[in-house]
């Protein structure tokens, strides 16, 4: 397909060859059950084994680029952004909504993005200016948030990190409700994009995201005519990816929706 360039095809083709193990591990999860260390340990195998897979595939593509995870601090303009079990608790629970994420950074710019659940066989990709899609056994689903006007109707997503204070998330949850009345908390932020750009979801607001989270979900919602905008930025006519890069903190909504979920916020 010809909105599949060579770079991006060797992206999804590296995340998921390194992921091949995490969906024999996941299914391996329930007969630990019964004890808590094991599963642990096991968990943080499984999560260590695939950073190491990831960062060995992707230094193949270009390894003149550096691979970061969340636990390191990013520097450089151009690297490899990658969450290698996004929705971790998730994934040790025998949840499937966890994803591998993985996107190159150019020059700051996100160039490539990769959402993969092997839970579900779901892949989710984009590149800057040709798209976003699902991947299909024969064609690929072009990805487009929903159309949805009524910020009273929309199903709105969240996230929160171990860095927020508890009274911080219950008062964006209670705001979120008091205007929706439709809030999920998945647990992964990543899916949680890709299912927006797919117009699953019609917003996602969370904080204090690790880049490595959200980088892939944010072209995605881009290429897919979504609007990506931090909780604190103060003109909500432009992206302020600054912003975002700053706090980790993100408001993804499908366009029509943009101005009425920053109201939320007043």
């Amino acid at each position: 397909m010809p909105y599949i360039s060579p770079l991006l095809t060797s992206i999804v083709d590296a995340t998921k060859k390194s992921s091949s193990s995490l969906d024999r591990d996941f299914a391996e999860l329930e007969q630990l059950q019964n004890s808590i260390k094991s599963i642990k340990t096991f968990v943080m195998n499984s999560y260590t084994r695939l950073e190491q897979n990831l960062k060995v595939e992707l230094s193949k593509i270009r390894p003149d680029v550096p691979v970061f995870t969340p636990s390191d601090k990013i520097v450089g303009k151009s690297y490899f952004a990658i969450s290698p079990i996004e929705g971790l608790i998730n994934f040790a629970h025998g949840n499937p909504d966890f994803a591998v994420s993985v996107a190159l950074i150019e020059n700051e710019e996100i160039i490539c993005g990769v959402i993969y659940n092997p839970a579900r066989d779901e892949t989710f990709f984009a590149q800057k200016g040709k798209g976003a899609f699902k991947e299909g056994y024969r064609n690929h689903e072009r990805l487009r948030v929903s159309s949805l006007k009524e910020i009273e109707s929309a199903l709105v997503s969240s996230t929160s990190s171990f860095k927020n204070k508890s009274s911080d998330i219950s008062d964006l949850h209670s705001k979120i409700l008091k205007k929706t009345g439709n809030l999920r908390i998945s647990g992964s932020i990543a899916l949680d994009l890709a299912y927006l750009a797919g117009g699953k979801f019609d917003a996602s607001i969370s904080l204090s995201n690790h880049l490595c989270s959200i980088y892939a979900g944010i072209l995605m919602i881009t290429e897919a005519g979504g609007s990506i905008r931090s909780v604190n930025q103060k003109d909500i006519r432009v992206e302020d990816m600054s912003e975002v890069r700053k706090t980790g903190d993100l408001i993804a909504t499908n366009f029509n929706l943009n101005q009425k979920i920053f109201e939320i916020f007043k």
